[in-house]
């Protein structure tokens, strides 16, 4: 907050205004070029990405944690493995194509996966949205971008950019049995860290802005639960780093990790920390394909 002191003349309080608002002009305006700058290096980064993602997979070890009210470990947590591959899937428009994330699951908690096992509820979906599609030239416009800044990360001079859905989207809630999934792009906000020179993502995080709370259908209620469940607190970090091919030798920025914390109220489980571990890149050779 700022303020004036009464006793300047008000063609002093005039001047300063005029003075302010042409400096605040050309700040956005700045700002405005940077943004736009980024985006471009960005968005060719992600295409160079995508083309390379689709020859490359990876094994994701996954823990899923229940946490304390100090947000300490409290319990056994669940260990699983995946086999984890990039792909093309068909959008919602016809005749459009998104990036998705493939996973096959190798191992829970210590064992292969018997023909009869179902997922549980925490365990990470085996189709899901790639987080950089965003920044594809052609999805761009779909989002409010701000420039956030200068910083260091991984290492590297980086900038940072603050960006929300440009649209006011309602939340979307499905049910399977007694399990809930939410999708509430109106209600995030991210940051992306990019390399200052080459575009390159570094670092992606995302949050929930506010509480949201929703009724728990009749058939989804069980005995002596709430009527309503209400998802507090939905913080996603992923970072990225350099992994080395060789035969032909290429380095390539690749996911090293995920972080998603959660809270949730009016169900058994309150607060889980979720993290993917990513390793043992390898490449192979094939085509693209769509998965309908």
């Amino acid at each position: 907050m700022s303020w004036r002191r009464t006793q300047c003349v008000v063609v002093g309080a005039l001047l300063v205004g005029a003075a302010s608002s042409s400096s605040s002009a050309s700040a956005q305006g700045t700002d405005d070029r940077q943004v736009d700058s980024a985006l471009h290096d960005i968005g060719a980064f992600v295409e160079r990405y995508y083309s390379r993602a689709q020859s490359v997979v990876a094994d994701v070890r996954v823990r899923v944690r229940p946490m304390g009210r100090d947000l300490t470990p409290h319990g056994r947590p669940r260990r699983l493995l995946y086999e984890m591959r990039v792909e093309w899937a068909e959008g919602t428009d016809e005749g459009d194509r998104k990036p998705v994330v493939m996973r096959q699951l190798l191992e829970a908690d210590g064992r292969p996966p018997e023909p009869d096992d179902h997922p549980e509820c925490t365990d990470p979906k085996l189709v899901s949205d790639e987080p950089l599609a965003m920044f594809l030239p052609s999805r761009q416009s779909d989002y409010l971008f701000s420039w956030a800044g200068h910083d260091r990360e991984a290492g590297r001079d980086a900038i940072r950019l603050d960006y929300r859905s440009r649209r006011d989207e309602s939340p979307t809630i499905e049910w399977d049995e007694y399990c809930v999934s939410i999708d509430a792009p109106g209600l995030t906000r991210g940051r992306v860290w990019a390399d200052a020179q080459t575009g390159d993502v570094l670092r992606l995080d995302e949050r929930l802005t506010g509480m949201f709370e929703f009724r728990v259908p009749p058939e989804q209620r069980r005995s002596g639960r709430s009527l309503t469940m209400a998802i507090e607190r939905a913080d996603t970090s992923i970072r990225y780093r350099p992994i080395v091919f060789s035969g032909p030798d290429e380095t390539l920025l690749l996911p090293s990790s995920i972080e998603h914390m959660t809270v949730w109220r009016g169900t058994g489980t309150q607060r889980l920390l979720i993290t993917h571990d990513i390793s043992n890149y390898r490449r192979f050779v094939t085509g693209s394909r769509i998965i309908r």
